[in-house]
Parts: structure tokens; sequence; C-alpha cells
């Protein structure tokens, strides 16, 4: 990320850190275009919790993933980490 940049991640909505990946909420499979900047821990946890098929029924709308009760654990969980922490998912 370049230094000065302000983009939060789409999914937990923390700065993002020095590394950044960039989601498809609606999957390239499925003829998803979109892309949004996502912590690399943020995309793991994602693809962890739902199949291309799922992504593209809910599209591009974040809160409908946050609604999920795994994801809002998750967005809880990291929300005081620090915008390059990492963990293995689950």
């Amino acid at each position: 990320m370049s230094e000065g940049s302000n983009l939060s991640c789409w999914l937990c909505d923390r700065p993002l850190g020095d590394i950044e990946q960039w989601h498809h909420p609606v999957p390239k499979a499925k003829k998803g275009k979109v892309k949004v900047p996502v912590h690399p821990i943020c995309h793991k946890t994602i693809h962890a919790n739902f199949t291309n098929n799922e992504l593209a029924r809910i599209g591009e709308d974040a809160e409908k993933i946050r609604d999920n009760p795994a994801i809002a654990k998750f967005v809880a969980w990291i929300a005081n980490k620090p915008s390059d922490f990492d963990a293995p998912t689950r």
C-alpha cells in the first residue's frame, strides 16, 4: 500500500496496513468485476466461510457478509488488532 493511503478494509473497516489484497465480492468465476480492498486475514476468512455460489448471491453487500455469525464474531475479535495482524484461519 502506498504511504498516505487511507483505504480501509471492506470487511472489517480497519485501516489497511502494508499488505493489502483485492477481493471480488462477486467471484470472477461468477462474472464479478468489482474489486474491494481487504486485509489478507479478512480475505481468508471470507473464503473460509462462504462458497463462490454464496458470495455471488450476496453480491457487493458487505453488511450481509458481516451478518453471518462466524464473520460477526471474527470482526469483533479483530477490531482492535494492528493493521498488519495475521493469524491462521479455520
